[in-house]
């Protein structure tokens, strides 16, 4: 790629990346789990290092592998894998990673655009932002449903791309605490690439699918990408 193709969007990950996991999805997992017995195939413990390692993906195609292939039992696996998410939040409420909203609204007074994506249902992805009060904080939001493939495809990417009027996919920033983020981003064209160590996959793995950089987590963003060019470097002002 071109160091001087300046980003107009940035695709930010939710869970993991701009919002505090703290272990919410595999309580989740684990209700479902239980509820459902989609776990019993491959036993509980195997199946929940299957949902650390796919962190990021979409959760139907999570469940359809615990599941054999059945779809059937897939969807009633990830229903209420939502709804049990939907009770933890509820719960526990739901909180950013440390400074993330900042960066958010730094980037978007430099004149970027913002647009999460997640491997969640809108349902999901709505209550999380209903209790973060996000609604107005990004451009847009994304689930697999609204683009066709989930994440490692690189269809949010591209979706949240087409949405945002960006001129080309190297204009685009993606950063995600996951591999598949990272797989995602490299598979839609995106000019930069970076995983985040606020989240799933530890430094080895998230270099492993090869990003631009890896990163302690989303605020260290603007400073990465000005020091490429990328950017302009933020002013007091921009930075809030």
């Amino acid at each position: 790629m071109s160091p001087h193709t300046p980003i107009e969007l940035v695709v930010l990950d939710m869970a993991g990346t701009t919002v505090l996991d703290d272990g919410v999805v595999e309580q989740a997992f684990q209700r479902a789990a239980e509820r459902t017995g989609v776990a019993a195939r491959i036993g509980g413990d195997d199946a929940l290092q299957y949902v650390r390692d796919t962190m990021g993906q979409s959760k139907i195609d999570v469940f359809t592998h615990l599941a054999g292939g059945d779809v059937a039992a897939a969807e009633r696996a990830t229903a209420q894998f939502e709804a049990a998410y939907a009770e933890i939040v509820a719960e526990q409420g739901a909180t950013e990673i440390p400074g993330a909203a900042d960066a958010i609204r730094a980037l978007r007074a430099a004149g970027l655009k913002v647009w999460l994506t997640t491997g969640f249902a809108p349902v999901t992805r709505d209550a999380l932002l209903d209790a973060l009060g996000w609604h107005d904080l990004v451009d847009g939001a994304l689930s697999p449903v609204d683009a066709g493939r989930g994440r490692p495809a690189p269809d949010l990417v591209l979706t949240a791309l087409l949405r945002a009027g960006a001129t080309s996919v190297r204009a685009v920033a993606v950063v995600g605490d996951t591999v598949s983020d990272v797989e995602s981003g490299r598979r839609a064209g995106a000019g930069f690439v970076a995983g985040v160590l606020s989240g799933a996959h530890d430094a080895a793995a998230l270099a492993a699918a090869e990003p631009d950089a890896v990163i302690p987590d989303v605020t260290a963003l603007a400073a990465v990408l000005a020091e490429r060019g990328l950017v302009p470097a933020l002013t007091p002002s921009a930075a809030g």
